[in-house]
């Protein structure tokens, strides 16, 4: 009896309710000092100053995955920094009557000035020549829209075919004579 009697009372005082005593609660800590390190509590005067002092410095960048539309397509694509195509000219190329441009890699720029396409071969920072180009739609089969290559065909034909965002074009060049 001394036993259940024991149990039901450790019962009762475990699952009765017992009285908290607190006062305040728990940012009564921190005493007169806020969370961020200020003392009191901040006005709304303070609080607009701030906010108006922050206006203006920085402006949100673009999320990615951000849709686009269709009319800025073109506008973006443009703004990319192009990486210059290059050629290896296999055979020594007259330029004009007394240049010859010799074998090598070439960068090639592409511009369309007056109503004429031109094809610009560089070495480095060196303009080695510039060939008048002739504009067409032609791809050339070519799998990507930036490209330039240097054709022989079987007739010993030398072509030089170019293809950008702007246009695609080629033009005829001529073997040097040794």
């Amino acid at each position: 009896m001394k036993k259940l009697l024991s149990i039901i009372i450790l019962t009762l005082i475990l699952t009765s309710p017992t009285a908290v005593m607190a006062e305040g609660d728990l940012w009564d800590n921190f005493g007169d000092q806020n969370f961020y390190g200020s003392k009191g509590a901040v006005s709304d005067e303070e609080f607009d100053k701030a906010i108006e002092s922050k206006k203006g410095e920085k402006k949100p960048k673009k999320m990615k995955g951000e849709s686009y539309q269709q009319s800025n397509e073109t506008e973006i694509i443009n703004q990319i920094p192009k990486e210059l195509p290059v050629v290896c000219i296999s055979t020594p190329i007259q330029i004009n009557q007394n240049a010859v441009l010799p074998i090598g890699h070439y960068q090639v720029v592409g511009e369309k000035r007056n109503d004429k396409i031109y094809l610009k071969l560089y070495q480095a920072h060196y303009l080695m020549a510039e060939f008048e180009a002739t504009e067409t739609n032609d791809d050339f089969n070519e799998p990507e829209v930036h490209f330039v290559k240097f054709i022989t065909d079987k007739d010993n034909n030398l072509k030089i075919i170019y293809g950008s965002i702007d246009f695609n074009a080629y033009v005829n060049v001529q073997a040097a004579e040794n």
